[in-house]
């Protein structure tokens, strides 16, 4: 594959802005993020409930990684809002948000688009799986169709919540997402679980990856960084 240029997507869950030291900080969440100049974040647990100054975290986040922005707001209370958000240097076209949930369990979405880079278009989906075995199982069988469909360079990032090497996740995207990342991400002071990922087509697209460790205070997850190439 011809190679025009390299990306940088950073996915992390944020633990609802509140670090392992208790203190609710988005400005140190944005001061991490920015360290590591991704061209694209997600995030999860994005919580507006967890406000203190009456500004909107997703307004906050917006605001200072960039200048366009999708938003899944799965919870929707009389104290506000909590989900998760895709914030791009780019513009998002052809958005779409995915009804995921499963009947009695957290209400989950997925975000697709399509990020126009100025070297072609990324097609991305920006996650948060369920807890139990069985709600990943639909909720994955649901995600591989949105990559089967994707005809060009396409990216899955987000907490999948599989902590299983064989687990249901892993088992229906591997056919349509090739590449994936694999590292310990939770708990953050002491990683075990790899929980956060991405995945991608074609298998090449995904250059490198990495963890960055020295977060670990400011949630229970790592942020995960990934550069995706784009084809010429």
């Amino acid at each position: 594959m011809t190679l025009a240029a390299t990306i940088r997507l950073l996915t992390w869950n944020i633990h609802k802005g509140v670090g392992l030291d208790a203190r609710y900080d988005l400005d140190r969440i944005v001061a991490l993020i920015s360290r590591h100049e991704p061209d694209i974040v997600a995030l999860q647990e994005v919580d507006s409930r967890r406000a203190r100054d009456g500004t909107s975290p997703f307004s906050f986040l917006r605001q200072a990684l960039g200048e366009h922005c999708l938003e899944a707001r799965a919870i929707t209370a009389a104290d506000g809002d909590y989900g998760h958000m895709v914030i791009s240097r780019w513009p998002l076209a052809n958005a779409v948000l995915h009804d995921i949930s499963v009947t009695g369990r957290e209400p989950r979405r997925a975000i697709e688009t399509i990020v126009e880079t100025p070297h072609g278009p990324l097609h991305l989906v920006a996650v948060h799986l369920g807890l139990s075995f069985g709600e990943r199982r639909r909720q994955a069988a649901i995600l591989a169709a949105l990559a089967k469909a994707a005809p060009m360079t396409s990216v899955m990032a987000g907490d999948f919540n599989d902590w299983i090497w064989r687990g249901s996740v892993n088992a229906a995207l591997w056919r349509e997402l090739p590449a994936r990342t694999w590292h310990r991400t939770f708990p953050s002071f002491l990683p075990i679980a790899r929980l956060d990922r991405v995945y991608c087509k074609p298998e090449a697209a995904l250059v490198r990856s990495w963890t960055a460790g020295e977060a670990w205070i400011a949630s229970d997850h790592l942020p995960l960084i990934a550069e995706i190439a784009l084809p010429g």
